[in-house]
């Protein structure tokens, strides 16, 4: 190989090798709900008169189950369609500069998957797929539970917010709270509580909407008086007692006054006599 094709050759892999893609961790998501496929990328570089330059890219496209996501190979984005029609709930939240999200709407079964993100420029050397991709796992029924957003016990005049959660992505969909067994009016992911009351005390459990087998199990919540609720039966039952002994009082001292003036009539009524 002569000197100048060499050189060519190593400029062109060293390009190669500085592309990358880097995803996010596997995603689990249930049935129906919306999740986000975090991702970012470096394209090649080249190298011109003006120096080192990195590739200028032009299409941007994610693929499902394709190792190189080239060619003819279905696609569920490319920027290439305008508005992606065919695949209106992939939406692209990224660019052609870096960012290479992804987002899914409307989970459906056909989703769960491997999805992989490739980019391509003008040039042969600028196409890169990011070969190990994202895992997109699909649940249809999953069973939710709830966090506390403190821990110890609650007092009234406290606040605490309860979260309905799971090891699965659900976004944008409605949550069905529970107090009892009797359902709330809240109706997202978060339930804020507070100031406590004796009224907030209760088993509450949260579920899907529309999803029956996603009810999670009871969280307990007791909320305990405070040292002003504690006094307080003290000096209720104090005064209660004094208002007894003072009606006591009053009612004997009108006993023995009527008897006086009862019996001095008498009196003065046999003497009249």
């Amino acid at each position: 190989m002569e000197p100048k094709s060499s050189w060519c050759f190593m400029l062109l892999l060293a390009g190669a090798v500085s592309q990358r893609v880097n995803y996010s961790d596997p995603v689990c998501g249930v049935k129906g709900s919306t999740v986000t496929l975090l991702c970012t990328f470096t394209p090649g570089t080249t190298v011109t008169d003006g120096g080192e330059v990195s590739y200028e890219i032009t299409r941007v496209l994610w693929c499902q189950n394709q190792g190189l996501c080239q060619g003819s190979t279905p696609t569920v984005y490319d920027n290439k369609q305008r508005n992606n029609p065919d695949n209106p709930r992939y939406r692209y939240l990224g660019d052609t500069k870096g960012n290479c999200s992804l987002q899914i709407s409307a989970l459906e079964e056909e989703d769960d998957a491997t999805l992989r993100f490739r980019m391509e420029g003008d040039t042969l050397s600028s196409f890169y797929t990011g070969r190990a991709g994202v895992r997109v796992t699909v649940v249809d029924v999953t069973q939710m539970k709830i966090l506390s957003s403190r821990d110890g016990e609650f007092k009234r005049g406290e606040a605490v917010t309860l979260t309905c959660t799971t090891k699965c992505t659900f976004h944008q969909l409605q949550v069905t709270w529970f107090r009892d067994g009797h359902a709330l009016t809240d109706t997202g992911p978060s339930l804020h509580l507070g100031p406590l009351t004796a009224e907030d005390s209760g088993n509450y459990t949260c579920n899907l909407k529309n999803n029956v087998g996603t009810l999670s199990h009871p969280f307990s919540l007791n909320v305990e008086a405070g040292e002003e609720e504690q006094s307080t039966p003290t000096g209720v039952d104090t005064l209660l007692a004094v208002r007894l002994v003072l009606f006591s009082l009053h009612t004997v001292l009108i006993i023995i006054v009527a008897s006086i003036v009862i019996r001095r009539t008498c009196v003065c009524k046999k003497a009249e006599n």
